[in-house]
């Protein structure tokens, strides 16, 4: 889910992980604080609440606060991810790029374009001399085959196929590099530009299904995720602090997946890549300064969660160095994500939960402790007419799109 905010333009919530990795009951101490609200006649209750996303690690709003009063981004990562360490890991990665929905992989043509069938490892350099404007890797049957389009006089360009090695078709997935630079991959929403190399790969043995799928250097893949995450232009350490969380996200990601075909996506379901075409000059330089560098924990890539604004609070995560803090980096913001307030309307609440009638009450039965109210919302009731409703804060916070939990009704 991409949001646009003034001053961010980065996918604050990652959903997925917010999902699948949330805070846990026990990951931070629970607090009892039982609120109880009223619903007016109007049918209309109002929200005000601070933060922008889930608050476990790196408050990115916080991250360019504490650059702004001095932090190097290593000390920055440090208050964000308590007891983990920095070190220098390079490696490749696999990143699915979910625009790209046909089976056929199709590129524009390049100098010094080379192709790789997976099945034997084996290079192939792809002739110069046919006139060809694109190469693809197309199926047949269960088969990659390859096939070039070249244009002659005023003919309309066509499909030729290619025999690499005198093969019909190749042993295994092929994949495509150039030794002269970035690969453009042709789409029907628009050509988009990648570093490194482009395999149509088979998402199980035997399939006739292709996806499309960059292998790529962590530092390339993390210059095109940075100015998705963080406004480039920020401050030079808290763009480097974004670049070190980034990168080591992505050898999370990895060392979770490390047989599938690929390793982490492109969305705001794991983090932004949006490839070449979405890289900056400073974005760049932040990432070459901190090249090839992670943080890890007991000899692992740490799980570097990150969101817009913590609010004033990070919130307990899933590991030990996912900390429950204050933190005094994060309301350099002003009020625009640090504090907000929004006005409700109880008939979505009916909706999503029907069997409680009319909406009557809101009861907050639990927070996760520390800052304003008692912190993060973990357990509500919904009191209706003719029943009520157990709801998770974060649940509550996904119905109305609220910015964060951490919030009070009044």
């Amino acid at each position: 889910m991409n949001v646009s905010r003034p001053g961010l333009r980065r996918s604050a919530l990652l959903v997925a992980v917010v999902v699948a990795l949330s805070v846990l009951p026990g990951a931070a101490s629970a607090r009892s604080t039982r609120q109880s609200f009223t619903v007016d006649r109007s049918g209309t209750f109002t929200v005000v609440g601070h933060g922008f996303g889930h608050g476990h690690g790196m408050s990115q709003y916080g991250a360019n606060g504490a650059a702004r009063k001095g932090l190097t981004f290593a000390q920055i990562l440090s208050f964000y991810y308590p007891g983990t360490q920095l070190t220098t890991r390079p490696g490749w990665l696999r990143v699915l790029i979910s625009a790209h929905t046909t089976q056929d992989l199709v590129i524009l043509s390049t100098r010094g374009l080379i192709l790789r069938d997976r099945g034997t490892m084996k290079d192939y350099p792809l002739p110069s001399d046919l006139g060809a404007t694109q190469w693809r890797l197309g199926v047949t049957g269960t088969k990659t085959v390859v096939d070039y389009t070249a244009k002659t006089g005023s003919k309309r360009a066509s499909w030729h196929r290619y025999r690499p090695g005198g093969l019909a078709t190749l042993v295994g997935d092929g994949v495509f590099r150039s030794t002269a630079g970035p690969l453009t991959v042709v789409m029907g929403s628009g050509n988009r530009v990648y570093r490194d190399r482009l395999a149509a790969m088979s998402p199980t043995p035997g399939t006739s299904a292709r996806a499309t799928v960059n292998v790529i250097r962590y530092d390339s893949y993390v210059k095109g995720v940075v100015p998705a995450e963080m406004p480039a232009s920020w401050s030079t350490e808290a763009v480097r602090a974004q670049a070190v969380a980034a990168r080591t996200y992505a050898q999370w990601s990895a060392a979770q997946y490390p047989r599938r075909y690929y390793q982490i996506c492109d969305t705001t379901s794991c983090q932004v890549y949006n490839g070449r075409g979405g890289e900056y000059p400073a974005s760049n330089k932040a990432v070459d300064a901190t090249s090839n560098q992670v943080l890890i924990y007991q000899g692992m890539p740490a799980f570097t969660q990150f969101s817009a604004s913590s609010g004033g609070w990070t919130s307990g995560g899933s590991v030990p160095y996912l900390a429950h803090e204050a933190d005094p980096y994060d309301d350099w913001s002003g009020n625009y994500v640090h504090s907000w307030s929004v006005k409700l309307d109880e008939s979505v609440l009916e909706r999503r939960y029907p069997a409680i009638g009319d909406l009557k009450k809101i009861t907050i039965n639990s927070r996760e402790g520390g800052g304003e109210w008692g912190g993060r919302v973990w357990g509500m009731t919904a009191v209706g007419s003719k029943g009520t409703a157990s709801l998770s804060g974060d649940t509550f916070r996904a119905i109305y799109g609220l910015r964060s939990s951490w919030f009070t009704l009044k």
